[in-house]
């Protein structure tokens, strides 16, 4: 629960600190009690909430001055596929078969409160065991290169 706090206070703290920047994201998720497959547990939901959001604020600082990306989660099912094994703790294991990361989500990009581009994706990676990437041992990695790759083909193609 400290690490959790922790964390947000961190997250807090470099939105104050980029308060003077000019690209940001804002991240949202449309029913996620409702949605394929998260973590069932709220505090896990949270988390990897937290993981998906930060990863884009990430990933929106390479945008160019004064635009903002916004993205409404609509879906998402995480690669593998759960297993409960006690009331506390799930089990997620990973067999590269039909278990892959799904995610559809809705996105605009603005500037100045002017809409530049907006699109709904379905993305998926039935090859997820097959490509590496710098996520590699993180949580959620899969899901992150999922967004690596949506983010550099949508708007860094495009430059």
């Amino acid at each position: 629960m400290i690490r959790y706090l922790c964390r947000a206070a961190a997250s807090v703290a470099l939105l104050f600190a980029a308060g003077g920047a000019s690209a940001g994201a804002t991240v949202t998720y449309a029913h996620p009690e409702k949605m394929t497959d998260v973590p069932r547990y709220p505090s896990d939901r949270e988390q990897m909430e937290l993981t998906l959001r930060e990863h884009l604020e990430q990933l929106s600082a390479r945008l160019p001055a004064g635009q903002q990306l916004i993205v409404d989660f609509l879906d998402i099912d995480l690669a593998g596929d759960v297993f409960p094994r006690v009331p506390v703790q799930d089990i997620r294991v990973l067999k590269g078969r039909a278990d892959w990361p799904r995610m559809h989500l809705r996105w605009r990009i603005e500037q100045d409160g002017t809409v530049l581009r907006s699109g709904e994706r379905e993305l998926s990676d039935p090859n997820y065991l097959m490509n590496s990437s710098r996520h590699d041992r993180e949580l959620y990695a899969h899901e992150k290169n999922l967004l690596d790759d949506w983010f550099r083909k949508e708007f860094l193609a495009s430059r």
